[in-house]
């Protein structure tokens, strides 16, 4: 059995604040606790905001391309500035929509500045500079309060590029790895797999987003019961490279 539990009630975080400790007192509070082998999700924005990854926008001053490219694509060139400064290369733009290679590599619109559940929309959430570090030491700090080794996740809400709608993925990885290799194992038939390696810790930010939700006030979700792969990973590994991508 494997179970999502997602932990309400988490006060709202604020520059500073140590996720470790409210997540250890969200789970006791709730009656769900941490134990060994759990796998905590943890929603970006909490970290962001908690690394004070946060821009007033009244403070971004728009470059001439900004402005140019916010012209394009109906935005607030201050927004567009920021996302721009959060972006190693632009990889389409088309139909107002923005799809960016952030500076860790990641493919997604906007560059993963985000104004929703913030401030009402003056000010924007940027990704955290090392998600995988930030992973790491809520990992660790968890451990100092329960003596206990858990995974952690920090996800965030992806578009892809065969299907509609969005699902969460882990931009953000520590206790686990990322995938899960099939690779020269035998199917229920005997067939001797050759290519098929899973996103386990894409699947399950997914799972956890069910309980967290983008409105719901649950940045954090305990998936109990699942045998994840245990080992040093990152949130990198999940990176397809642009010698492999026919995307781009």
């Amino acid at each position: 059995m494997v179970q999502v539990m997602g932990l309400s009630g988490i006060p709202m975080v604020k520059p500073g604040d140590e996720l470790g400790h409210m997540v250890v007192e969200a789970a006791e509070r709730l009656g769900v606790g941490i134990k060994e082998g759990d796998v905590i999700v943890v929603a970006q924005k909490v970290v962001s905001k908690a690394e004070g990854r946060l821009i007033h926008l009244r403070s971004v001053k728009p470059s001439s391309f900004a402005l140019w490219v916010a012209s394009q694509t109906c935005r607030d060139p201050r927004l567009m500035e920021t996302i721009l400064r959060e972006t190693n290369r632009i990889v389409r733009m088309k139909d107002g929509h923005l799809i960016m290679e952030t500076k860790h590599g990641f493919v997604c619109a906007n560059a993963g500045v985000d104004l929703s559940n913030v401030s009402g929309g003056e000010v924007a959430s940027l990704l955290p500079e090392d998600p995988d570090t930030s992973a790491k030491r809520i990992r660790g700090h968890i451990k100092e309060l329960k003596g206990v080794d858990v995974a952690v996740i920090i996800s965030d809400t992806f578009g892809r590029a065969w299907r509609m709608g969005q699902t969460n993925i882990a931009v953000g990885i520590a206790g686990m790895k990322p995938i899960r290799e099939y690779k020269g194992e035998k199917d229920i038939f005997g067939y001797i797999l050759k290519v098929t390696a899973m996103a386990v810790a894409d699947e399950l930010a997914s799972a956890a987003e069910l309980v967290m939700g983008k409105s719901n006030a649950v940045p954090v979700a305990v998936i109990r019961g699942f045998e994840y792969p245990r080992g040093d990973g990152t949130a990198k590994e999940l990176i397809r490279p642009v010698e492999k991508d026919l995307f781009r």
